[in-house]
């Protein structure tokens, strides 16, 4: 039974006392609901049955309830059977010459000359209504629609709140990200749950041109659309008629493209089962207070960016080249619109390689955006534009500026830096361009507790580029420079805290830091360390490319505690090849001796001992020439460490005891601790564990005494080591598993990832010496999962201990 069918028969039961009783029993009777009963009970004369409003509500209430449904089926058939049959009383008749004829008339005998047939409506029947059909406009079903499976799960998870309230969520995200095509298919699959209409707007917030759309403008369009042909002319009245218009329907609207809170508050509807879905670039999170909930659209996957590329271009060519496939999505980094474009570009060159298209994105940030146009037109560029035109002076110069420094994540420092502002304003920045969906927001790191932001790759591209086209530069590179000295002070902050003996090079900067970089502790300063180590390496790189030399040595060597604790060896090689050369352009001797001993202790945990001789040699000349007997020891200390590491047992120990005598010689107490444990070290590896006791607990008092865990905790390492080995116990009364355990739990305390698996290592060594593989078994691996992240050399040793080879090195 449809809206129609029960109109037409409304009208007929209003004309009939009788049977309009008749319903209004049988809704009684059912227990209806009651706000049907009551409309209808005041009968036809206090409210018109004649109503399509009123039949399209009975028609949903009977969807809804089965046993109503039956009622009104029955009724209506017994309204239409009523109505025949009070038509079909038929009589012979013959009408001649000029005739009026009233009532209800079949002919059955022969009319001749003008007869006039009136039909007078019963007494108290209102005109038949004309029913106008429920608007739909959504815009079309996009047509490649892919992935998304998680956003249209939220979606669908605000259902069950539909009736309850007025339904209002915002989607929103950058441009080009497919907003509106989510949006889109999502409401086209839920046309049945809104049988009054599906409103859609384009609020035009992002087009300068034409300027954003008056919510006037659009209430004007939906009243009409739902059938009011006199829409007042004040915004405030057409408002109130969209209210009062909009109570009882059930509707969903969709405004897109809309740019702020207060665009979009005059077209929300009253109805409780009506639902209103907003698409931004902003997150207008000012309508939260009128009840929104949020949803952020991020870019697609790799995967499912290569199948909406499959969608458009066909998948055969993509099963050509699929690797090349794979590059063209990822350069247009997951956004919808960048594959779209290139997409298309493809499809209207059907001989066009992917490997093409894809050498075509590879280019600079601005050729990449240039490579994204069709027809002339630049259509991410454009977007992008849109975006950018929207911003307040101060903030698009933020935007240009952090679209300079080298770094993939940014925070509130980060940007205060670059933008020259106190470290309030640079957070405010980066959640200004958040809220515009410029940014995206990847929440506080787990360490600092510092909010974190994210270029999209073509936003980031889009930013520089206006910044190459409108800032002096000179003010570009200010900006760069401010960022990579940032980064160094920090640096350089973390290393007086884990490694205080280690920090006595002098820092240049050419914009000192406007604030004293600080952490809450050793831990913090090596967990940011770690966090931003690529941050750090991409800064030594610029700062290098830039010819800043100092800056760039400078960097490496304030790097020295990641290197040293977290052992990521490409990056320790690299800093210091980097920070070598430049500290050769310089002429600066003591950064040249700091990056060849420093570095060489990388080259040689590399296990590119040959080349680390070469460092330190050089290193040992250069301290000779300069009279540095300091840095001499310290090279001679570093070239006894390489030949030990390459076996050279005896050449080891002749360097490290002429390192030790010079470092004596001096008063360098920490300096001749370290040597002992590398000379207690060699004596281990001639296999004799009883020599190598003394040096070894000589270098732990030594250590403690200077204060200096990180070493102390080493040097206990290797004491307990060689009581395991020697099968003794310390001075103590101690056994070798006691001090090795005391020694992992100092690591523990310095964070040192490293060492931990070197201490479990060492603890499977000695529960193997005394019998107990299954034990050695068990901390074999716990120290491949410690080696594993950060060492592969040592996790690729564990692992062939695992797998059978001799438990003892």
């Amino acid at each position: 039974m449809t809206a129609p069918q029960l109109t037409t028969a409304l009208i007929n039961g209003a004309a009939r006392p009788e049977m309009w009783r008749v319903l209004v029993d049988r809704l009684r009777d059912l227990g209806a609901d009651p706000a049907v009963a009551d409309l209808l009970r005041g009968g036809p004369a206090a409210h018109p049955a004649t109503s399509a409003e009123l039949a399209r509500r009975l028609a949903r209430a009977a969807a809804a309830d089965p046993r109503l449904g039956s009622v009104l089926r029955h009724w209506t058939a017994e309204v239409t059977a009523a109505t025949a049959a009070n038509n079909d009383t038929a009589t012979a008749n013959t009408l001649t010459g000029a005739a009026t004829v009233h009532g209800s008339v079949v002919q059955a005998g022969e009319v001749r000359g003008d007869v006039h047939i009136h039909v007078p409506p019963a007494a108290g029947t209102p005109p038949a209504p004309h029913v106008r059909p429920a608007p739909r406009q959504l815009l079309p079903a996009p047509e490649h629609f892919t992935g998304r499976a998680d956003a249209l799960d939220a979606l669908d998870a605000l259902l069950p709140q539909l009736g309850g309230r007025p339904l209002l969520t915002v989607v929103s995200g950058p441009a080009g990200v497919g907003k509106s095509s989510l949006v889109t298919r999502w409401l086209h699959g839920l046309t049945d749950r809104f049988p009054d209409g599906q409103l859609y707007a384009d609020l035009r917030g992002h087009l300068p041109d034409a300027g954003p759309a008056a919510p006037g403008e659009i209430l004007g369009r939906f009243l009409r659309a739902l059938g009011v042909k006199d829409v007042p002319v004040e915004p405030a009245e057409s408002a109130a008629l969209w209210r009062s218009h909009t109570a009882g329907l059930r509707l969903a609207v969709m405004l897109d493209n809309a740019l702020s809170a207060a665009q979009v508050r005059p077209l929300l509807p009253s109805s409780p089962g009506s639902l209103v879905v907003v698409t931004s670039r902003g997150r207008l999170t000012a309508l939260g207070i009128d009840g929104a909930s949020f949803q952020q659209l991020g870019v697609l996957s790799p995967a499912d960016a290569v199948e909406l590329l499959a969608g458009r271009i066909g998948a055969e060519r993509v099963r050509r080249e699929p690797e090349a496939a794979e590059e063209v999505a990822a350069l247009c980094a997951g956004l919808p619109l960048a594959v779209s474009v290139a997409a298309a570009r493809l499809a209207a060159r059907p001989q066009q390689s992917l490997s093409a298209m894809a050498g075509a994105l590879g280019g600079s940030g601005a050729a990449r955006l240039d490579a994204l146009s069709l027809g002339g037109e630049h259509a991410v560029r454009l977007a992008l534009d849109a975006s950018y035109h929207q911003l307040t002076p101060e903030l698009a110069r933020g935007y240009r500026r952090l679209g300079l420094p080298p770094v993939t994540v940014l925070n509130g420092p980060v940007a205060a830096a670059a933008c020259a502002v106190g470290p309030d304003e640079g957070d405010r920045l980066l959640d200004d361009l958040a809220e515009v969906s410029l940014l995206e927001d990847l929440g506080p790191d787990g360490t600092t507790g510092l909010g974190r932001y994210r270029f999209h790759d073509l936003v980031r591209a889009h930013a520089g580029q206006l910044a190459v086209d409108t800032e002096d530069p000179a003010d570009r590179r200010a900006t760069v420079r401010r960022v990579v000295d940032h980064y160094l002070a920090t640096a350089t902050a973390a290393e007086a805290l884990l490694t205080p003996s280690h920090r006595t090079l002098r820092r240049d900067y050419a914009h000192p830091p406007g604030h004293r970089p600080s952490f809450d502790g050793p831990a913090a300063a090596l967990a940011w360390l770690d966090t931003e180590r690529f941050h750090l390496m991409a800064a030594l790189r610029t700062a290098a490319e830039q010819g800043w030399d100092a800056t760039a040595w400078q960097l490496a060597d304030a790097m020295w505690p990641l290197f040293l604790r977290l052992r990521p060896y490409d990056l320790w090689v690299e800093a210091h090849e980097t920070g070598r050369a430049a500290a050769l352009r310089a002429g600066d001797r003591p950064g040249l001796s700091r990056m060849l001993t420093s570095g060489g202790v990388g080259l040689r945990n590399a296990g590119r001992s040959d080349e680390a001789v070469e460092w330190f040699t050089e290193a040992v000349r250069g301290a000779r020439e300069d009279g540095d007997r300091k840095a001499e020891a310290q090279a001679l200390h570093g070239l006894g460490q390489s030949h030990l590491l390459a076996g050279r047992l005896d050449r080891a120990t002749a360097y490290l005891t002429e390192a030790l005598a010079l470092r004596e010689a001096i008063g360098y107490r920490r300096g001749a601790a370290m040597t002992r444990i590398c000379l207690g070290d060699a004596a281990l590896a001639a296999g004799r564990p009883g020599q190598a006791l003394a040096p070894f607990a000589e270098a732990r008092a030594a250590l403690v005494a200077v204060a200096d865990p990180y070493d102390a905790a080493r040097a206990l390492a290797f004491l307990g080591l060689a009581l395991a080995r020697a099968g003794a116990r310390h001075t103590t009364g101690e056994d070798a598993e006691t001090v090795l355990r005391q020694a992992l739990d100092e690591f523990v305390a310095t964070g040192s990832v490293h060492w931990q698996g070197r201490v479990l290592e060492m603890l499977g060594e000695t529960a193997a010496l005394r019998g107990d593989p299954a034990a050695a078994r068990e901390l074999y691996e716990r120290s491949l999962a410690r080696y594993a992240p950060v060492s592969e050399s040592d996790a690729t040793r564990l692992r062939a201990r695992l797998a059978g080879t001799d438990p003892l090195p």
